[in-house]
């Protein structure tokens, strides 16, 4: 049915997500998804919202939950924009707000679906290449551009941003749009959400489906000046004014609530992300310096292309890219206590 479709579509080259195979026993250290579970008091409002009021409509502007997270923030709620996980968030910026006549501004080793959905705008792309260490510099960014995003910590790497190093981005580009995507940032690294203050030019976009354990629920949302959630708004209501459902919404606001699962939950999974990082250093392991709930490392010894074929027999999935600079290294979610252990010893049978 090629022959149907339009020329945009033959043109597009869509991202591809990490394998959700349906294995007896598997491992899966691929995804970056929570080993631990959402809190019980959203998974309580989920169900709770799942009743007889299914048959109306949802609040299309999510009303209690942009109130929920504003306070949370420390902001208010014309600076809160929610949408279906942090992707469908990050689809409205580009179209609302990276689409320049310069290009725009990413790094070369950097989250996958950035030049995907470039592609699908029609938005002319630069990328900055990480230095030998996998840093982003922004002294790098210091040129021509209409519109900069850039993920902190970084993925695939997991390398974080200092935060005066962000706020000097900000201000060398003051004039253009500046996305900071922040899928991982409760892992380790300084949010960029106090300099939206300072800079009307910033939008920070964060997702419930990694540190809060929601990633089937589907719910992302943005933090900014007004006018620049006004913009997200515009392009929303242009596409699907009901973006979140009765029970996603409820569900968040009940996770934003608990924050002492929250930071029960990241303090156990930076624990294990240590431990983890520990025992890939004693099997002569290579790991960058992780701010994620994911390390990224590779053996001196034993070929990316070697590694996750082997893991993947012994019933253990990790992510590997087939691209330059770093073919060889492996993007290793933080599982549980058991699975670290399943996985080291997995890696000291094939590269000990």
């Amino acid at each position: 049915m090629s022959r149907l479709w339009s020329d945009l579509t033959h043109t597009l080259s869509p991202y591809v997500p990490g394998e959700q195979p349906r294995i007896p026993g598997l491992i899966k250290l691929n995804t970056n998804e929570s080993p631990l579970g959402p809190s019980p008091k959203a998974l309580a409002a989920i169900a709770a919202a799942a009743a007889e009021s299914l048959r109306l409509y949802p609040d299309p502007e999510a009303t209690e939950l942009r109130k929920t997270l504003a306070a949370y923030h420390g902001l208010t709620p014309d600076q809160v924009f929610v949408g279906n996980g942090s992707d469908e968030v990050l689809a409205h910026a580009f179209a609302a707000l990276l689409k320049h006549d310069a290009p725009l501004l990413f790094p070369d080793i950097s989250y996958s679906f950035y030049p995907v959905y470039c592609r699908l705008y029609g938005i002319e792309a630069q990328t900055v290449p990480l230095d030998e260490a996998f840093n982003i510099r922004v002294a790098d960014y210091r040129r021509r551009a209409g519109a900069i995003i850039l993920p902190n910590p970084n993925a695939p790497t997991g390398v974080a941003l200092p935060l005066a190093d962000i706020e000097t981005l900000l201000s060398d580009h003051p004039d253009i749009p500046v996305v900071i995507d922040e899928a991982y940032v409760d892992f380790g690294a300084d949010t960029a959400i106090p300099l939206i203050a300072k800079h009307d030019n910033l939008l920070v976009v964060r997702t419930f489906s990694k540190s809060r354990a929601l990633a089937g629920l589907r719910v992302g949302y943005a933090l900014a000046h007004p006018d620049l959630i006004a913009a997200l708004t515009r392009v929303k209501d242009s596409f699907n004014s009901y973006p979140l459902g009765r029970p996603a919404q409820a569900g968040a606001i009940a996770s934003v609530q608990d924050e002492a699962y929250f930071r029960e939950t990241l303090a156990t999974i930076t624990a294990t992300r240590t431990r983890m990082v520990e025992g890939l250093t004693a099997l002569g392991f290579e790991t960058l310096p992780s701010s994620a709930n994911f390390v990224f490392t590779k053996h001196p010894e034993h070929s990316g292309a070697a590694l996750a074929p082997a893991l993947r027999e012994r019933a253990i999935l990790v992510r590997r890219w087939d691209a330059p600079r770093i073919g060889d290294w492996l993007r290793i979610t933080v599982g549980t206590e058991a699975q670290t252990d399943s996985l080291l010893a997995a890696l000291a049978q094939i590269a000990g």
